[in-house]
Formats: C-alpha cells, sequence, structure tokens
C-alpha cells in the first residue's frame, strides 16, 4: 500500500482498490471533498474565457425526475468538460416560486387542518408559503447534488428572492413607461379550480373526444328557425347575436333579420363577418362575446353587448335565469333535457376537438371576460425573430428554429397577471378617491406605495390584488441571476455580467421553448441589448420503453433518486445520456441503468488490475520511451485509437452529441483498452514500457470520462496517486504524431481474425486449450505485413499452433471457415473432433433451432399479439427471430463444412 499526501483532511490515497465499487460509500465523500476545495466555484478571471450556464430553475414544489436528470446531466457535462478545456465556468443554480402549483400545495396543507385561505388572509397565508419554502423547497436541490451537479452553490437565487423581486418591478415599470403594458377586459384562459388566469402557452390543449349540439333558433315574426351548432351549449344564455359569413348565399337573406334565442327568449341580431367558418355545423354560429376568443373580437367589432354567465369558480350566475347555481357541467346537462322537452335540440354528433386543460390541476380551462394586465408582445419579438434569424443564437437541433420562428411572427400579448396570492404582486397602486371617477383614473405604477395620490393627495391608495405570472420573474432569469439591476457603475456584480453576459449554453427542453425561451431572448435583448445565451440545446422527453410518457397516473416512472441508491449516480448519469440522441426523445427502462452499473465496475476492475500489478512511479512522461521507437503493434494501436477517441469525443460534445461521445468512450475503453489491449498486455506486464502505456492509457480514459461520470473517475484517480482533483487536470491533448492510422488497421483486422476463430471454436465446441491449425487465404497483400505480428497474437489468444497466410483456390477437406470483408479463415478439423459425433450435436441444434424460429415466426404472424403485446416485447420477439435466422445459417454452413 503506497500513502500519498493529499490537501484533502482525512482524504488518504491508497494504492490499492477495493475489491467491488462502492457508489454509496464513494459519492457523498467525494462531493463533499469537491465542495470544500472549492471547485464548483466561479469568479472573474482576465487570463481565462469565461463559459457559463444558467439552469433552468425546478419549481420548489418539484422533486427530482428522469427529465431533470438528464437535463442536468447534460449541463453538468458542459461545465466539467469547459472547466477542464480552460474555461472559467460558471453554473448558475436557483429555484422557481411556482406561484400557482406552491399555493396550491400549500392550500392543500391548510385544508388538512380544515382551513382555508381566506380564513388566514394574505399576510398570514404568505407567511404560511414562506415557512412552506424554508422546509421544502430545497429539497430538489439537495437531490441535484446527488447527481454530481457541479453548480456555483454560493451563488444559489430564488425567483422571489431580494435582488430578483428587485429586478420583476424594474421590468414592469420600464414596460410600462414604454407603453408595453397595459390593462383591459380581454377573453383570457380561466382555470375556475385555482381561479386565476392563466397564459395560452399555460392551457395545454388535449384532444377529446366531445359532441357538437345542433339548436333551433327560431326566426322571429316566423314559424321557421335556424339550426346552430355548438360543443358548448351552456354558453348559448350569454349569446348576444348569430352571425353567418357575408359570401354565404344560404344565408344572405336572414343577414341584418332576428332570431329568438331559446329558454332566456331574448332577440338576437344576425350579423355577418368573415370570421365565420360555412363549413363548420350548419355554417351559423352563435355569438357570445363574452366566453369566446372569436366571438369576443366578432363582438367588439359589431358593438355587441358582453353577458358574462359565470362566477369565477365556473359555476352559473344570475344572467344564467333558471340554471343558476350549477356548475358548467350540470348545467350542460340541465339545459340539454329543458331543449329536448321543448323539442329545440335537433341532434346531437360525435365530434373531435381540443380542449385546453389547466397546465397545473389539468380542470378543463374556461374562455372568460376579465379584466387583466397584458405585454404588447409584437415589439419585443421584432428584435428576437432578426437576432435567429441572422445567426446571433442558434438552436440544436436546427429543426427548433422553424418552431421558434413560426411562433414568434405569431405571437400574441401575453396576459401576466394571476388571481393568486403567492408570487410578486403587481406594482400598481389604485388612488380609491379618484378610481370614483372611473377606472382608468388614479392609477400609479411605482416600487413602493406611494404616500400620497400624485393628482388629488389623498392617502387611501390600495395595491393590485393580482400577482405576477411565474414567468415573468423567470423570463429575466439569465441576466438578474447575475446582479442586474445594478445600483451603481462600480457594482461588482456589473462586472460579473460583463464577464459571464450572455451566457454559453440553455439545456431545455421542448415543452418551454414557448414559456421561457423565446421570452428570455426578448427580455435579453429589450433589457441587456443582447441575446441571453449563444446556444439553445433542446433534449427530447424521458418515455418508457414503450414509448409512453412517465407519469404517476400510469405507474411506469422511474425514481432517479431510486436509481442512484441502486446503480449509483455515474450509472444513471453514462446509462440515460449514451441512448439520448440529439433532441430525439428517450426510452428508458430500469434495466437499462445496468449498462452504466457494468460499465463502472468494468474502469473499477481493470484500475485494480494496473494498482495490483504496477512496479515502481509509473506516473511519469512518456517522451523517452517512445523515442526508442521500440513501440509494438499493440502499442501503437491502443495509443493512436486513444487519440483519435479524444478528438472525436471532442468533436460530438462540441456539436451536442452526448450519446455519440459517450458511445465513443465506452468502445474505447471497455472493448479497445480493457478487453485487448490489456489482455495483449498481461503477457509483459513485468515491462516498464508496458506498465508506462497501460498507465497513461487509464489516466487519460478518466480524464475524458470524467464530465460523464465524475465521481469514480474522481476515486480512482486520486487513488492512482495524481495530486490535484480530476477537474483541474485538463483534458488530454491530441498527439498528432501517434495517431497511425495503418496500425490501427492491421491491428483491428487481427482482432477481427482472432474473433472469428474464437467463435469456430464455440460453435464446432472445441476447447480453448485444445491447439488448432489455421489457413488465412486472402488477395491483400497487406495482410503479409502484419504475419508475424498475427502469428503471436493468435498464438497466445486463440491457441494457434500454426498459421499460414496464402490463396487457396478451394476449401481445405473438412474444415470449418469463417468469411471476413478482406479474407477466408479455414480450421481443418480432421483428427481435432470426432466427425460423426459433432455431425450428430450439429444435426440435434438445427432441430432445436429450426422448432424455436417456427414457434417465435408464428407468434410474430399473430396480429392480435402485434397489436396487443407491449412494444418492447415484440420488438424482442423480432430480435429473436433474427438471431435464431443468423445462427441456423451458421449451423447449416458447419454441417456444410464436415459433409
Amino acid at each position: 500500500m503506497l500513502t500519498v499526501n493529499c490537501p484533502h483532511a482525512d482524504y488518504t490515497i491508497m494504492k490499492e482498490l477495493s475489491k467491488q465499487y462502492n457508489p454509496k460509500e464513494t459519492e457523498g465523500r467525494i462531493y463533499k471533498f469537491w465542495e470544500d476545495k472549492g471547485l464548483f466555484s466561479a469568479e472573474v478571471s482576465q487570463e481565462k474565457k469565461p463559459y457559463s450556464i444558467v439552469i433552468p430553475p425546478p419549481n420548489i414544489t418539484g422533486i427530482l425526475h428522469m427529465g431533470h436528470a438528464l437535463n442536468n446531466t447534460i449541463q453538468d457535462i458542459l461545465i466539467r468538460y469547459k472547466k477542464m478545456q480552460g474555461y472559467e465556468t460558471l453554473w448558475m443554480p436557483g429555484t422557481d416560486h411556482a406561484g400557482i402549483a406552491t399555493q396550491n400545495v400549500v392550500e392543500r396543507k391548510l385544508s388538512k387542518e380544515g382551513k382555508k385561505r381566506h380564513d388566514l388572509g394574505r399576510e398570514k397565508f404568505i407567511d404560511e408559503v414562506w415557512k412552506w419554502q424554508k422546509e421544502y423547497g430545497g429539497t430538489i436541490i439537495k437531490q441535484l447534488r446527488r447527481l454530481g451537479s457541479s453548480c456555483d452553490w454560493r451563488r444559489e437565487r430564488f425567483t422571489m428572492d431580494e435582488g430578483l423581486s428587485k429586478a420583476v418591478v424594474e421590468v414592469f415599470i420600464q414596460l410600462y413607461k414604454k407603453g408595453l403594458i397595459y390593462r383591459g377586459n380581454y377573453i383570457i384562459n380561466w382555470c375556475p379550480r385555482c381561479q386565476t388566469a392563466l397564459s395560452d402557452e399555460e392551457a395545454e390543449h388535449r384532444e377529446l373526444d366531445g359532441h357538437l349540439y345542433y339548436i333551433k333558433y327560431p326566426i322571429k315574426g316566423s314559424k321557421e328557425h335556424i339550426t346552430v351548432a355548438t360543443t358548448r351549449p351552456e354558453t348559448m344564455l350569454g349569446d348576444t347575436a348569430v352571425a353567418v359569413n357575408p359570401k354565404d348565399k344560404r344565408y344572405k337573406s336572414l343577414i341584418g333579420g332576428a332570431v329568438i334565442l331559446p329558454v332566456i327568449n331574448k332577440e338576437l341580431k344576425v350579423i355577418a363577418d368573415d370570421l365565420v367558418d360555412p363549413k363548420f355545423g350548419t355554417g351559423i354560429v352563435k355569438v357570445t362575446p363574452a366566453h369566446d376568443p372569436n366571438d369576443f373580437l366578432m363582438g367588439k367589432k359589431h358593438n355587441l353587448e358582453e353577458v358574462n354567465i359565470m362566477r369565477p369558480d365556473g359555476v352559473l350566475n344570475e344572467m344564467a335565469g333558471e340554471f343558476e347555481g350549477m356548475d358548467r357541467f350540470e348545467a350542460r346537462e340541465a339545459l340539454l333535457e329543458v331543449l329536448k322537452e321543448k323539442k329545440l335540440l335537433e341532434k346531437v354528433e360525435p365530434h373531435k376537438h381540443a380542449v385546453g386543460h389547466c397546465y397545473r390541476c389539468h380542470t378543463v380551462v374556461e374562455p372568460y371576460l376579465s379584466k387583466q394586465w397584458f405585454v404588447k408582445m409584437k415589439p419585443l419579438a421584432e428584435p428576437a425573430i432578426k437576432a435567429v434569424e441572422k445567426g446571433k443564437l442558434k438552436f440544436y437541433p436546427d429543426r427548433w428554429t422553424k418552431v421558434y420562428l413560426e411562433w414568434m411572427n405569431n405571437i400574441r400579448d401575453w396576459c401576466i397577471s394571476r388571481q393568486i396570492w403567492w408570487g410578486h404582486r403587481i406594482p400598481v397602486y389604485y388612488c380609491q378617491k379618484c378610481q370614483e371617477q372611473g377606472e382608468d383614473k388614479g392609477v400609479i405604477v411605482a416600487v413602493d406605495k406611494p404616500g400620497e395620490c400624485p393628482d388629488c393627495s389623498s392617502t387611501n391608495m390600495v395595491q393590485d390584488p393580482d400577482v405576477l405570472d411565474t414567468w415573468f420573474s423567470s423570463w429575466l432569469w439569465p441576466f438578474s441571476t447575475l446582479g442586474w439591476p445594478f445600483n451603481k457603475a462600480t457594482d461588482r456584480s456589473k462586472e460579473e455580467f460583463e464577464y459571464f453576459y450572455p451566457t454559453s449554453c440553455l439545456v431545455t427542453a421542448q415543452e418551454i421553448i414557448f414559456f421561457w425561451v423565446a421570452r428570455m431572448i426578448m427580455a435579453g435583448l429589450e433589457f441587456c441589448g443582447d441575446v441571453p445565451f449563444e446556444d439553445v440545446y433542446i433534449h427530447g422527453t424521458v418515455r418508457d420503453d414503450t414509448g409512453t410518457k412517465m407519469s404517476k397516473s400510469l405507474g411506469n416512472v422511474i425514481d432517479p433518486i431510486e436509481i442512484i441508491d441502486e446503480f449509483g449516480a455515474d450509472a444513471l448519469r453514462f446509462s440515460i445520456i449514451s441512448i439520448t440522441a440529439v433532441g430525439q426523445d428517450v426510452f428508458l427502462s430500469r434495466q437499462r441503468f445496468e449498462m452504466g452499473r457494468n460499465f463502472a465496475n468494468k474502469i473499477w476492475n481493470v484500475s485494480r488490475f494496473l494498482l495490483i500489478n504496477l512496479k515502481g512511479d509509473v506516473n511519469k512522461s512518456l517522451c523517452g520511451f517512445f523515442a526508442k521507437g521500440t513501440l509494438s503493434l499493440h502499442d501503437r494501436w491502443i495509443l493512436s485509437s486513444l487519440y483519435r477517441t479524444i478528438g472525436a469525443v471532442e468533436k460530438a460534445i462540441t456539436s451536442y452529441k452526448f450519446n455519440e461521445a459517450a458511445n465513443l468512450l465506452y468502445e474505447f475503453i471497455w472493448h479497445k483498452y480493457c478487453d485487448w489491449y490489456v489482455e495483449i498486455a498481461k503477457s509483459s506486464i513485468d515491462k516498464m514500457g508496458t506498465q508506462l502505456i497501460l498507465f497513461k492509457v487509464l489516466e487519460k480514459s478518466l480524464r475524458m470520462l470524467h464530465p460523464f461520470m465524475p465521481f469514480i473517475t474522481e476515486e480512482i484517480w486520486q487513488k492512482i496517486g495524481m495530486e490535484e482533483p480530476i477537474m483541474q487536470s485538463g483534458l488530454p491533448h491530441i498527439q498528432k504524431q501517434m495517431i497511425d492510422e495503418k496500425s490501427e488497421k492491421s491491428m483491428e483486422r487481427i482482432i477481427e481474425i482472432i474473433v472469428a476463430i474464437r467463435n469456430i471454436r464455440a460453435e464446432m465446441n472445441i476447447p480453448h486449450k485444445l491447439e488448432l491449425d489455421a489457413i488465412i487465404s486472402t488477395k491483400e497483400k497487406d495482410v503479409k505485413k502484419y504475419e508475424s505480428e498475427l502469428k503471436v497474437y493468435t498464438k497466445r489468444l486463440s491457441n494457434i499452433k500454426e498459421l499460414t497466410i496464402e490463396k487457396l483456390k478451394k476449401r481445405p477437406k473438412l474444415s470449418a471457415s469463417s468469411v471476413l470483408d478482406f479474407c477466408e479463415i479455414f480450421i481443418p478439423l480432421e483428427g481435432v473432433i470426432d466427425i460423426n459425433v459433432e455431425m450428430e450435436r450439429l444435426q440435434k441444434r438445427l432441430k432445436e433451432h429450426e422448432s424455436l424460429l417456427f414457434s417465435v415466426a408464428k407468434k410474430l404472424s399473430n396480429k392480435d399479439f402485434i397489436q396487443r403485446a407491449p412494444k418492447d416485447i415484440v420488438e424482442k420477439e423480432k430480435g429473436r427471430e433474427e438471431m435464431l435466422k443468423d445462427k441456423l445459417t451458421r449451423i447449416k454452413a458447419n454441417i456444410k463444412s464436415l459433409a
């Protein structure tokens, strides 16, 4: 055992590893080591280029899910990789106050105590939310630490902390002064459960199986009627007109006339408007300005009355007549019964349509007329469109550029007021005296409550009761977290802002491109004069292995913390990133994490093998050894492969192809280094040259792998005697002079030959201890060039006694063969095996596999199985079918070779 001094107290480096890697014992200790060393801290440095990322702030109500795990693993890879490249890296952490979600959680807590928020009053209720936030709001931050996230935790922000709250007020005032914030009566998305307005993006549309109701409206002064089709019959109680398209010849005579609103018996005029789709229903539509966005626009154009028939909780009000006091859906059924009795319900048809739902409680959203605060978005969108069109900001994958531009070019004003208590209160104050003269009078927008009204000097000032949309603070995140707005020119935060802003990359999910990404771009350009980030990487959605989105209700959620407990954080990180193609959804099962765990064990075992066998001080330069020119073919091959892999990994990460980078590392470390080079090197393990290469390839591999698997790489790094933390060691440099394509090609062909010989042994049931002869038949002259090495490696690794290379005209009698791209391999079998016994064994295997293949093929030809079985089971059977076909081909070839 070799003990080396370590600057971290109670952290002894020993030149030995335990038999098994134990992530539970390692990860907490390693993470504390990183934090104690201040390795995540970022400072302004004139010697280094900055690289910064802001975390998409998770909600304080949230716990870590697989989407978070994927998102933060990607960010951590980028930060660690860039730090090792020599950048000054900042990963800004923080959480979001999540207005509606958090208020709902605390209200549910109070409900269990038999209380409602109105029982406490606004101030005491907000105190309760702050208490909850202090107790539970940091849960997800602790979980991100367990994942290995290298955030600068000293800088952790919260969207309702003092600095960010100051930024929110400043932005509201600036936009209001520019005329970009206004208040007005508009149709908005209203959640009757949360009793608040929602933005268009917060009203998630889902396709539902509904109905189209055809209702008769009597024509005034006639025994005839018109028929109107609607999906929401209860809203007819608020109708103030019916409309037809002016180009629709069927109804030209009705325009300017009147019909009678059934049940209410109110006269409605017939108007003409281009918004009416002649192909929908009968081509005549009811117009309900207070309960439909298109009807609202028609109502404004034609000066129609706006009749609101609903209370904020979705219960009908006094304007609904006999249906007052009923829930909206209860009223629908009751109204339909009345219409049937009066023979005014002509027919009902099934109808699929998209219906808005609250993104938090999933209640069906109601289009609702309400006085709200809005931001005019078109003036803000124009520079944000130009920035992307000019390439100042890039989306990865690029297809999201088109999606972004389409949405921005058709952007609508943003409803920013919410009728809840938890959040940033709107900084608007009303003079009660001036308000008596009209709602537009006595409105003051200010940082603090005015002592008196500037117009009438009244001190009776009341603040707007609404709070701002949660996203109103989140859209300022990239610059508000860096200290904006600044107190003075010498403010230190201004120096940090100028160094780290714009940030380098935003890593996020596709669901919040419109909620958050687009708005941040607009805010960055408006308030800081520059885009908030240079790159936007959009990753896919994490789904289960059948392709279904994970949800608690479906029971298909995989808890990342459970995976970390069972397999380790590195296993989770590497497994999920290795199957995450650029912008594609991720299909995940618990079994997937076994790959990451097995890879961690492989790295641990090879490191343990080296530490047991290495002698002397191998932690030195290879230069002198290389200068002697004594490198063998397998040495040249592994070093060339190493440096080629380093370059390929860098290229993959730079283009955000993280799965490619992970799989390159997996292929090199597991297959090339562990399976082949270490195996070959065992015969010369006592030689210093071999030890140097074994050690140097390991330590460079650990450095490349560190951003993906930080815990195990740090643990091994310290155990092999390195003085500084692996994150500070830098990435290995590419030594181009060591890249040797000829050696790589030669060695890889030798490996192919050895694998083919091993496969022949397995298929023909020939034990490894039995020596064989082999004949390589090839037209390629290059094979002769490495004949001596080929003989050495095949003897050592596949027990070949005699190997000859020649161009054969016909196949040797009684021989097994394998065909490769560049040669054909023959293994003479006469005297090696009992031909009759082997033929009998192969015939038996042939029948068994034919029977298995018949069974699988029958199953796959069954349409019920294909349609009803889980997707992964079907794919598994298809894979089994291909495997059996391949085995049968090889068995038949072996039978033929013995005939």
